[in-house]
């Protein structure tokens, strides 16, 4: 069963989407979090059901990281998501820690890629469906300009500068 809510952030109102599940802390595997006029964002569907109390975790750990008081989340995603490949450039880029930022390239070394893999990387972080969570806000243009950000480059700015990355 599809669950979702809403919650307002520094960055915008996210939805959140998720699966239930019996080994997810508050039973709920997140499934997507997406922003307002994100590209690609997840729209609510009729036979999804709002249960706000089912992300109880998620919310948590989402205000916990926007009030300084964590620098990464320790959820279930639910399963199913994504091609290998795309999975491939996710993990790797789960490894780019808070307050740092890696460039597309750096960020193909990571996953393995030869250096000619860069858009298809890009389309990959591009699939992501876990803003925020899964930070690819964190990747930057090899110059240090804040591209290619589904979010849009402004909320790419305002949480590389809310983790340190940035200067303010």
């Amino acid at each position: 069963m599809t669950l979702y809510t809403t919650i307002s952030t520094p960055v915008g109102e996210l939805l959140l989407v998720g699966e239930e599940s019996a080994t997810a802390q508050g039973g709920t595997a997140l499934a997507s979090v997406s922003m307002t006029g994100q590209q690609n964002a997840a729209e609510v569907r009729d036979d999804w059901i709002r249960a706000p109390e089912a992300f109880g975790e998620v919310t948590r750990q989402i205000r916990a990281y926007f009030a300084g008081e964590a620098k990464g989340f320790d959820l279930e995603y639910a399963a199913g998501a994504g091609t290998d490949f795309q999975r491939r450039v996710w993990a790797a880029l789960e490894t780019v820690p808070y307050g740092a930022t890696t460039s597309y390239g750096g960020l193909a070394e990571r996953a393995g890629l030869p250096p000619g893999a860069v858009r298809a990387l890009g389309a990959a972080l591009g699939a992501n469906p876990l803003l925020l969570v899964r930070p690819c806000h964190r990747v930057i243009g090899a110059d240090g300009s804040l591209t290619g950000y589904a979010g849009g480059v402004e909320r790419k700015r305002l949480l590389l500068t809310h983790e340190g990355a940035l200067a303010a």
